[in-house]
């Protein structure tokens, strides 16, 4: 029994074996449809029933998808190689059989406004290289992004220009003027996605605009003439200009050297308000809101007054002669009509 089952167990394993290492030289009665570019085998051959009864499911579908696989693999090492960084790999030709697509091609991405002015002025885009020389660090570094070459933000001390304000921050006017551009590119991009589309873009502050309003252009006017050095204080009126509204007011203020007697004045004025304790009271506007009340109260009383003068002629009205009295008959008359009886005999 010992030597049986070791036998079995041998024959198993050299069955094993032999499925792991199987041929690659498939039999076929008919040839498969092979097409390299997709990749794709179609496989003509008939299933046999029986075969397919007597085995497991899942292992005849196995075998038939690794013998459908090696024929392919097959077909493709057929093709042309080439080694490409110490692998070999085989050139596909083109398929051969067109398959449907789920979705539409992408259009293609209409051009910014820079490309049409390139394209227009014949302005053909220079490739930089990726590596440039920092004389700080001596050494090639990248042009843009992380440890890029001549970057000024690693910078520990700024020159101030001789123009500039010598109390300004220069690395925070530095880091202000980033931003901006970064502000300027973003509304640049947003600007060119709207045109692509098609949707007008709204205009900013006192840009142009293809339908400008009375107001705004208005505005764009009074803007324009308080934009000089003089806040507009010489600039000539047009024609029949009107005066710009809600301009707002300048404040004005006390001097601080010379003649203190308005504002000893308005000083005594509001100590004399907070001393007395009878309220201040303002004659013009009392008598003027009680001429309001006068007023409201008389129309309120001529109002009900001919109200009631319009109830009274309308229960007053004379009734006709020909009304009816009680009982339905007619008034003034008989119950036996408008003709007299005469005596019995007699005509």
């Amino acid at each position: 029994m010992a030597a049986c089952s070791v036998e079995e167990l041998l024959a198993k394993a050299e069955q094993e074996e032999a499925e792991k290492l199987k041929s690659i030289t498939v039999l076929k009665e008919l040839e498969l449809d092979f097409d390299i570019g997709n990749l794709l085998a179609c496989d003509k051959n008939r299933i046999e029933s029986r075969d397919f009864r007597e085995q497991k499911k899942e292992d005849f579908l196995r075998s038939l998808a690794r013998d459908n696989t090696q024929l392919l693999i097959n077909e493709i090492w057929k093709q042309p190689t080439e080694r490409v960084e110490e692998a070999i790999v085989a050139k596909l030709p083109e398929p051969t059989i067109p398959l449907p697509r789920e979705k539409p091609p992408p259009k293609p991405r209409p051009p910014t406004r820079w490309e049409q002015f390139a394209k227009l002025k014949g302005i053909q885009k220079k490739k930089k290289t990726n590596l440039v020389w920092d004389e700080t660090a001596k050494e090639w570094r990248r042009r843009w992004g992380y440890k890029r070459a001549n970057d000024n933000t690693k910078d520990w001390m700024a020159e101030v220009p001789e123009t500039a304000d010598p109390n300004e921050d220069q690395f925070a006017k530095r880091i202000k003027a980033k931003k901006e551009r970064v502000a300027k590119n973003e509304f640049n991009r947003l600007k060119n996605i709207a045109r692509a589309q098609k949707v007008k873009v709204p205009g900013v502050g006192l840009t142009p605009k293809t339908k400008q309003s009375k107001d705004e252009l208005g505005r764009a006017v009074s803007v324009a003439k308080t934009s000089t050095a003089s806040m507009g204080r010489f600039q000539d009126s047009l024609p029949k200009e009107k005066r710009a509204k809600n301009t707002g007011k300048k404040r004005k203020f006390e001097p601080l050297i010379g003649d203190f007697s308005n504002e000893r004045q308005k000083q005594l004025e509001l100590l004399k308000v907070m001393d007395s304790k009878k309220p201040k009271l303002d004659i013009t506007k009392a008598v003027n809101k009680q001429m309001r009340e006068d007023d409201r109260e008389e129309a309120a009383a001529r109002h009900k007054k001919g109200k009631k003068g319009r109830q009274g002629n309308m229960s007053g009205k004379p009734r006709g002669k020909g009304g009816k009295g009680k009982g339905g008959r007619p008034a003034g008359g008989r119950p036996g009509g408008g003709k007299k009886k005469g005596k019995p005999g007699k005509h």
